[in-house]
């Protein structure tokens, strides 16, 4: 065999007469090749059940004041948890969920620049637009303003 058969065998474009019939089936993509994988996450599955059963019939259980009680570091417990927290933090973390998810779609811009050539630089710009436009528009809004 020499290397350009060796080349088209490997790629899967020829097969050679002699060879082993465990090989032809090896190539050949069925529901048995995933059984060890199928084997395994079952596996995985009982023995966490196991674990956690396990340790729910074997486990002590003393219910105490003390383990009823919330666990806040070793730090003493002061007022209610359950106060209410203005509405701005959560909207500065969707803001930045938001912006941040946005600047991601600039790495494959960054990496294919090239290729892309002008049509992909007036795509990027015209992203970029809209994204100036969506910071400027929340911005007028009054949105990042933490103090109100």
């Amino acid at each position: 065999m020499n290397i350009k058969q060796a080349i088209l065998f490997l790629q899967g474009k020829i097969i050679q007469p002699n060879m082993p019939i465990s090989l032809l089936q090896a190539q050949v993509n069925s529901a048995s090749n995933y059984l060890p994988i199928v084997i395994q996450i079952l596996f995985a599955l009982g023995l966490v059940f196991t674990i956690i059963w396990g340790s729910n019939l074997l486990g002590p259980k003393r219910v105490t004041s003390d383990k009823l009680q919330n666990f806040e570091s070793g730090i003493e417990i002061k007022g209610n948890a359950r106060q209410p927290m203005a509405i701005k933090y959560f909207l500065i973390a969707i803001l930045f969920v938001l912006f941040d998810v946005e600047v991601i779609f600039f790495y494959p811009y960054a990496v294919n620049f090239r290729d892309l050539g002008w049509d992909g630089f007036i795509a990027v710009i015209l992203f970029v637009a809209s994204f100036l436009a969506g910071f400027i528009y929340i911005f007028k809004k009054g949105a990042m303003k933490w103090e109100e």
